[in-house]
């Protein structure tokens, strides 16, 4: 029992407090400038993580090649099967498709991976993230809205941020003193501030229809975990990549798909408890996940 619990805590406890601090900051009803505060994680915390993890810790571009691989393979199966699910489930396939297809690999997944396996994970993890960011600005904003801009995505400072750094790896170039510092500097904000974030929208958000919520969850949680134990043993990654793998791959629905709902008048409330209800599950699953591949 003692070994079980100096496998999780390091893991799960950090992650479980910082969520707690933004649930009871906004039920205590203290301010939070939502807006400002995700604007600054995207725009600034976000890149240089992404910058300061992929520079930082001697990622090979092979590496980041297979991780970027097995990301595009991931998100492809999870569009096509889940789309095959939600239509024999009888939902509208275009307004739930976001919410199986493009889990929370930012403000859940990278946290965990770096608990779980160090900055050398958190690196694999930013690559897995990106393709995700990617997938959010192609597929999810068409679901969404029904149109395609190439303009968002190539205006995405995370995407920006994950060339320039891929330029330093493939030139095998360290970066300036200064830049990695101060990016390293800014690194260091975003974890902690995307999980209060987390915290903050799981409290703001109504669970709306619970039957449907617990089965489009189910979806979400299941297909992903599936997909991430086979992508591991096909590929043949080795232990860190596998888990990396796993734990992006079976992280829940993302709050951007209700934030892309909103925006573009999508159901909103019905992802809202898709949201809240696929992140309370994990949270049950995760020590079970985590015990699996550590």
């Amino acid at each position: 029992m003692i070994d079980v619990i100096s496998i999780l805590a390091p893991v799960l406890v950090p992650v479980f407090l910082c969520v707690a601090i933004g649930v009871a900051w906004s039920k205590l009803g203290y301010r939070y400038e939502t807006a400002f505060i995700s604007r600054l994680i995207f725009s600034v915390g976000t890149p240089c993580l992404a910058f300061s993890a992929l520079t930082s810790h001697d990622l090979a571009l092979d590496d980041f090649g297979v991780m970027a691989l097995v990301a595009l393979m991931a998100f492809t199966i999870f569009g096509l099967v889940g789309a095959l699910l939600l239509r024999a489930m009888r939902q509208p396939v275009r307004a739930f498709l976001p919410s199986v297809m493009l889990p929370n690999v930012g403000n859940m997944g990278l946290p965990i991976a770096l608990f779980a396996y160090g900055e050398a994970g958190l690196a694999l993890a930013v690559v897995f993230s990106a393709s995700g960011t990617f997938a959010h600005f192609t597929v999810g904003v068409s679901l969404a809205s029904g149109r395609f801009s190439i303009r968002t995505l190539v205006t995405s400072p995370a995407i920006i941020a994950i060339v320039v750094a891929v330029g330093f790896i493939a030139f095998q170039v360290d970066p300036p003193v200064w830049l990695a510092n101060t990016t390293g500097l800014l690194a260091g904000m975003t974890i902690p501030i995307m999980l209060i974030s987390l915290g903050v929208s799981l409290a703001g958000l109504e669970v709306r229809n619970l039957g449907r919520a617990f089965a489009i969850s189910g979806v979400r949680l299941g297909l992903g975990a599936a997909t991430g134990f086979a992508l591991a043993y096909l590929m043949d990654l080795g232990p860190m990549e596998a888990g990396i793998v796993i734990i992006q791959c079976s992280m829940p629905a993302a709050v951007l798909n209700y934030l892309m709902a909103a925006r573009y008048n999508g159901p909103a409330e019905d992802i809202a408890g898709v949201v809240v209800v696929s992140t309370l599950m994990m949270f049950l699953l995760l020590p079970l996940l985590l015990l699996a591949i550590l």
